[in-house]
């Protein structure tokens, strides 16, 4: 499966942005799917994202109760909104998915197969 990530962009702190993870070729409805995200000098973390059923969510604690994870019924692409963005927010934005994946590894980003591109979020204080 193919992944394209966009809507990232330039908002001041307090504001909101939308991200989508865009997948062709396929549905993602076998897929769990996640966001990750990495900042300059810093390794790539964790955001959120949720199983292959869509039954079971996980948040960063970082993001919980400003960032919510979703997807369209076509389940052919998945959301990321964000709410109450900081400044520690800004980094490069990535989804990726995988149709093998086990729980354990839901957060860990090197069980992943498939990745979109990336979209930068800035946020200024």
């Amino acid at each position: 499966v193919q992944l394209q990530a966009s809507g990232g962009g330039l908002v001041q702190a307090g504001g909101s942005l939308r991200l989508s993870c865009a997948a062709s070729g396929r549905t993602l409805s076998r897929y769990a799917v996640a966001w990750f995200r990495q900042a300059p000098g810093k390794e790539r973390e964790f955001v959120a994202g949720f199983s292959r059923t869509g039954g079971y969510t996980s948040y960063a604690d970082s993001v919980k109760g400003r960032f919510t994870i979703s997807r369209d019924n076509a389940k052919t692409t998945v959301y990321l909104q964000m709410n109450s963005l900081k400044p520690e927010d800004t980094a490069v934005y990535y989804c990726a998915a995988d149709d093998s994946i086990i729980q354990s590894q839901y957060r860990n980003y090197v069980a992943y197969d498939y990745w979109g591109q990336g979209t930068l979020v800035t946020v200024s204080s």
